[in-house]
């Protein structure tokens, strides 16, 4: 192994009722790169958060480049030479490439900004990355890999020795992905140390040397990552063995009732003549590459989209739906693909969160708010979901990515929804809190709930989906039983040419 350039050792973090790093240790090499792994809340981000001077830690050495350090600050890390890509781009649309690479720092000449020697040092970084991209486009025109990518070299201005990957390919495509890769294969031949944290295993293998798992706030262990199976880290990870067989038959009954019908759905260029049915205790799977429709489909069909013309039928009547209250009020729940933009308030704690779809029926005599009610329907459900918090006055922020998706479950739950459309339901989340939210989706079909369920993981659609309708440029190109699906023909349908 090549010179070690960072250690952590014996790393103790606490809050009031957490015990978030339990004597965590982590080491990382120049020209390596090095996983973090572990389930949400396994205690990833407090430690990355104390490494960069976000948190003081309670305890521990942190050794950099041969010393001692205690960062008090990001910027001082920075300075040092320890940056975080974040995986929610911290980009200003409306300035240039340039201008947010070095945004804080700019070059001048005399009392003005120098773009042109600003545009300069850009390309310079650009083309130790082999990338192509102007420095004078501005960032918000920018694909969100090329973005990604702006804040790689943005991260190497800063003269970093040790650069932390956060779910990096969370929102980027396949060919986005292997640009990505390829930049931090560069990144490793120039000696930099890279910690990459990723809950996608397929990844892990494919980037990475080795990999320190966490669990609940401690370390597990470290292992060399090319003699190291799926199977080994899981078990690491959640502590059990997880096991995801496809289904095979589905689990709805032939004379299941229709409880939602779509007719001849258009909206825009992303849903053309779209139509469909979810039957009772159903979970109807829609598959399809980045850009195929599903999302502008369920976001017509909530009413969160206009759409321009098409039929909605609920349990065989025809209703109005123009806007998501409209939704709410026939019983639909929509958990978006973007759950910390559209599915809760991060800010406000768990009780704020989970009435807030269904608010009116809390209020009472003088427009006050029943807060013993709230109280008591949001503590059921986060007992019936096993939602992991010190307590319902929680701030949302506060909880790991999958508690966040049990607090949105939850919020449609208490509205009374009976259909539920999971937009991308486990995208960000770990493995075991994968598992859950499964088990969760199967105990919500037979309680007789309806689900819709978009998904871009191929395997995700096979284990959950009782039917699968695939779309392609705005249109469904395929339909198929459970029993029937391969993900060879899925795959053909997602990619199949359209006649306009």
């Amino acid at each position: 192994m090549n010179e070690v350039i960072l250690t952590m050792e014996g790393i103790d973090k606490s809050f009031p009722g957490v015990h978030a790093l339990d004597h965590v240790s982590l080491e990382v090499a120049k020209g390596e790169v090095h996983a973090l792994m572990g389930e949400n809340g396994a205690g990833k981000s407090t430690l990355m958060k104390v490494l960069t001077g976000i948190y003081s830690r309670d305890a521990g050495s942190i050794v950099y480049d041969g010393r001692k350090v205690c960062f008090s600050s990001p910027r001082e890390a920075q300075a040092a030479g320890i940056v975080i890509v974040h995986q929610e781009l911290n980009m200003m649309g409306h300035l240039t490439v340039a201008q947010n690479i070095f945004i804080g720092r700019e070059h001048t000449r005399g009392f003005l900004i120098d773009d042109a020697q600003m545009n300069d040092a850009a390309r310079q970084l650009f083309r130790q990355l082999n990338i192509d991209i102007d420095p004078k486009e501005k960032m918000g025109r920018l694909t969100v890999g090329k973005q990604q990518m702006c804040e790689i070299a943005k991260a190497i201005s800063h003269e970093a020795k040790v650069i932390i990957f956060d779910e990096p390919s969370a929102a980027l495509t396949d060919t986005e992905i292997e640009q990505l890769f390829r930049i931090i294969r560069v990144l490793r031949n120039k000696q930099y140390g890279i910690v990459y944290i990723s809950h996608r295993m397929d990844e892990i293998k494919q980037i990475t040397d080795r990999v320190t798992v966490m669990r609940d706030g401690k370390t597990v262990g470290t292992l060399i990552t090319a003699q190291s199976s799926k199977d080994d880290i899981v078990r690491m990870m959640v502590g059990r063995v997880i096991f995801e067989k496809p289904k095979t038959v589905s689990h709805v009954p032939a004379d299941a009732p229709v409880v939602l019908k779509v007719a001849n759905l258009n909206a825009g260029r992303m849903v053309r003549d779209v139509s469909f049915e979810l039957r009772k205790g159903e979970i109807l799977g829609f598959s399809g590459l980045m850009g195929a429709g599903r999302t502008e489909t369920a976001r017509a069909v909530f009413g969160a989209d206009i759409k321009e013309s098409g039929e909605v039928f609920i349990n065989g009547k025809k209703v109005q739906i123009h806007s998501p209250q409209d939704a709410v009020r026939e019983g639909i729940g929509y958990l978006s693909e973007d759950r910390k933009r559209y599915g809760v308030v991060l800010k406000k704690n768990i009780v704020e969160n989970s009435t807030l779809a269904c608010l009116r029926r809390y209020v009472k005599r003088g427009d006050l708010i029943d807060s013993t009610a709230e109280r008591k329907d949001t503590t059921a459900y986060v007992a019936a979901l096993k939602t992991k918090t010190p307590g319902i006055e929680q701030l949302v922020m506060n909880l790991s990515g999958g508690n966040q998706q049990k607090v949105v479950v939850a919020k449609w739950l208490i509205s009374n929804s009976n259909i539920l459309i999971f937009d991308e339901p486990t995208r960000g989340i770990d493995v075991g809190a994968k598992q859950e939210i499964y088990e969760l989706m199967n105990l919500l079909v037979k309680e007789g709930k309806s689900i819709i369920m978009i998904s871009s993981e191929m395997p995700e659609i096979l284990r959950m989906s009782d039917r699968i309708i695939v779309m392609c440029e705005g249109r469904i190109t395929a339909e198929f039983d459970v029993a029937e699906a391969t993900q060879e023909k899925i795959m053909n349908a997602a990619t199949r040419d359209i006649a306009v």
